[in-house]
């Protein structure tokens, strides 16, 4: 039993007896401190995390251990989210407050921002009872509101904590603010609508709102809707935000999306391949000539840097001593115009498993712009597949924002695309096919971390895409030579079935919170924009999942049957279709993956 001060009935006479004192003294006694209430909302948990943010998903309400009640906060961080779990306290300014909390656990830490003074934190190393952490702050002379917060550390189990409490005087009321006014489309894309508005008086943010559901939450008066359909209408609003709730909406705003969108003549489903051109391999080389009407999308593989950093990209046939049955280049050229004039793309894929490409500097930049324009134009192609693998693309220690990349190699990728899409204009074809670490990856990391020490290629994709998007053809995600990855549920999932495809799908139309920051979501793409990638055999790579799984993961994804026990974020029935590694492994193995696609979307 703890013993933290006097019996309350000794406590009691004795305040008595000394506020007697001072009346019989002549001496006034102060007024009771009748603001020393318990400010925080819920700290006990009872109403499970009502009136709590926790980043990532990362909270949750259990109901042990309880240190008092029936309830306690269990949080717990993954990768470079700390699960941090706060909310925001209206204050009175120039005031002292006491913040206190008990927690359970390793690392855990109880604080408050934004005080106006000298924000506070106290922390324990280890808890391994329920241990209480104290702090006092005191407010600034303008301060009306500060953020009381309770986090763990990075790679640390979960923490758990109770009974959290904030005392000192109460705030004034915080009255809502009124609706923004003025909300207009500042510009639109194929895909996107720029949005900016006139604030409202004391609002702390605002919540943006497309076809009556809500979409974003901002500080700022700008916000940009992405995902969307080409040519297509939308409707918007905003309402203002703060700790009282949220304003009325603004008057509705209708704007229309741009035509296009990277569609670029694709059918509504489409099959995508890569044909080993420029090597051979157990799979034995196939002619352009003999590739099967069922691919939609050929990827020409590969063409190679003539070194790392040079952005010279070359491509040229596999040589005959390689491969005796290569057709000549005319006859290659021919059979490329005749799938084009079957209604086929063809595009060069760059990199692959051994062609590191490093556009470093502004010249390696340029040269690969040059060097890829000219491969296109020898060859009458449709367009060009980003393959970059290994270290081709990492992230500077620091760059830690996907919206706005400073990392060179990133940058010039980015600029060399935009180029060569202005050089070819509309029509241009634009794939990419990244493997899961550089883009899934990074719903729990991205790049070296905001203290370095993660692998800097982690989500190194996810900036690229992000500033293509508009661009973007397809993107094909190679969902194979993968480790298992975290999906959007929070568990992890392996390759090789249908739950797999459907996790790593769902995270590409659903969007998700870069590294756990919920201030940096990573946005759907749309459906039509997304392929899912797997090897057509078991020697194609590792991951093989059967014609049985693949059907059960485009039913789920398609028609939301079949799904297992994941619960996907919606049913995307133009999802776009399947890509393969490869065109060659398929024919080895009798057409399986092919026919699969024809048999299921009616080819």
């Amino acid at each position: 039993m703890e013993r933290t001060g006097p019996p309350a009935r000794f406590s009691g006479l004795l305040a008595a007896f000394s506020a007697a004192l001072l009346v019989a003294g002549g001496l006034a006694a102060p007024a009771a401190a009748a603001a020393d209430a318990d400010l925080a909302g819920n700290g006990g948990f009872e109403a499970g995390l009502d009136g709590w943010s926790c980043t990532g998903g990362s909270g949750a309400v259990v109901s042990t251990p309880a240190h008092g009640g029936t309830s306690a906060l269990k949080a717990t961080p993954a990768g470079s989210d700390n699960a941090q779990c706060s909310q925001t306290v209206t204050v009175k300014p120039d005031s002292t407050y006491t913040l206190s909390a008990w927690v359970l656990g390793s690392y855990v830490y109880l604080g408050a921002s934004g005080t106006g003074t000298t924000d506070v934190s106290t922390w324990t190393p280890s808890a391994t009872g329920w241990q209480q952490l104290t702090t006092t702050f005191r407010t600034g002379a303008a301060t009306t509101s500060v953020t009381i917060y309770t986090h763990g550390w990075y790679g640390t189990p979960a923490y758990y904590a109770d009974d959290l409490s904030l005392t000192g005087p109460g705030g004034d009321p915080v009255a809502l603010p009124a609706a923004p006014t003025g909300l207009k489309a500042a510009a639109t894309t194929s895909s996107s609508v720029a949005l900016s508005w006139t604030g409202s008086t004391g609002a702390t943010g605002y919540n943006v709102y497309q076809g009556g559901t809500k979409v974003l939450s901002v500080t700022g008066t700008s916000a940009t809707v992405s995902g969307l359909a080409a040519s297509t209408a939308y409707s918007f609003q905003v309402a203002a935000t703060n700790s009282a709730g949220e304003s009325a909406k603004t008057a509705a705003v209708t704007a229309t999306t741009a035509a296009g969108g990277g569609g670029a003549g694709l059918p509504a489903h489409a099959l995508v391949g890569y044909l080993h051109s420029s090597f051979a391999n157990g799979s034995g080389y196939t002619r352009m000539a003999d590739v099967p009407d069922s691919w939609d999308v050929i990827d020409l593989a590969f063409g190679e840097p003539t070194s790392v950093t040079s952005g010279d990209i070359r491509f040229s046939l596999c040589p005959v001593t390689e491969c005796p049955n290569v057709e000549s280049a005319a006859e290659f050229k021919a059979a490329i115009k005749a799938k084009q004039a079957a209604g086929k793309k063809v595009l060069i894929s760059i990199g692959g498993q051994n062609g590191q490409v490093q556009l470093s500097t502004v010249a390696a930049r340029d040269t690969f712009v040059s060097s890829v324009s000219k491969i296109i134009d020898e060859y009458g192609l449709d367009g060009l597949d980003i393959d970059f693998e290994g270290h081709s693309l990492s992230l500077n220690t620091g760059d830690t924002d996907f919206r706005n990349p400073t990392t060179p190699v990133i940058v010039n990728l980015i600029s060399a695309v935009k180029t060569l899409k202005a050089e070819y204009g509309d029509k241009f074809v634009l794939t990419m096919a990244p493997e899961t670490f550089f883009v899934q990856l990074g719903y729990q990391y991205y790049g070296s971390g905001p203290w370095g020490g993660q692998d800097p290629r982690a989500g190194a994709y996810l900036p690229v895409i992000h500033a293509l998007r508009d661009d973007l053809t397809l993107l094909h995600v190679q969902d194979y030579n993968s480790g298992s990855i975290m999906g959007l549920d929070n568990q992890y999932h392996s390759m090789g079935g249908a739950d797999f495809h459907i996790a790593m799908t769902d995270m590409l139309l659903t969007g998700f919170p870069v590294a756990g920051d919920t201030t940096k979501v990573f946005p759907a793409l749309r459906p039509d924009q997304v392929s899912i990638g797997l090897p057509a055999s078991t020697q194609a790579g590792n991951g093989y999942t059967s014609p049985t799984e693949v059907t059960k993961a485009l039913n789920c994804l398609t028609k939301k049957t079949e799904c297992g026990s994941y619960a996907t974020h919606g049913t995307w029935p133009g999802l776009r279709g399947l890509m393969t590694w490869s065109i060659n492994w398929d024919r080895f193995n009798n057409g399986e993956f092919s026919k699969n696609f024809d048999a299921y979307f009616g080819g």
